[in-house]
């Protein structure tokens, strides 16, 4: 029903910048809200990002000030910023939308930031 690709990451040094996009298709309504999640080896899954259709923006503590989150130009698509990048910002990074009562994800792409 609803497909999410993302693209964009890989890896960069600390201090560095990384931007991930993400397009979403099939039944994504007006109304619903997308981010990103991350999960690094040995932990549990996090919200980073989010982002509703009527413009709430919140991120994780972690990474206020060095994230920014946006609508891409074309539909249903969604962007992650990422500066000052830092080692323990090295995860699977994940597109995720909240649709019609339920969650979809993407199939994640690798992040990592070396010292």
């Amino acid at each position: 029903q609803v497909q999410l690709v993302e693209s964009g990451g890989g890896l960069a040094q600390a201090g560095g910048s990384l931007r991930l996009s993400c397009a979403g298709s099939g039944t994504i309504l007006s109304i619903n809200t997308m981010g990103w999640y991350r999960q690094a080896p040995g932990k549990q899954r996090e919200l980073v990002a989010e982002l509703t259709s009527v413009g709430y923006i919140d991120y994780a503590e972690s990474v206020k000030g060095r994230f920014a989150i946006s609508r891409g130009n074309a539909k249903n698509t969604v962007n992650l910023q990422m500066n000052s990048l830092k080692p323990e910002d090295t995860a699977v990074y994940y597109c995720w939308t909240w649709t019609g009562g339920r969650n979809y994800w993407g199939q994640g792409t690798q992040v990592t930031v070396s010292s």
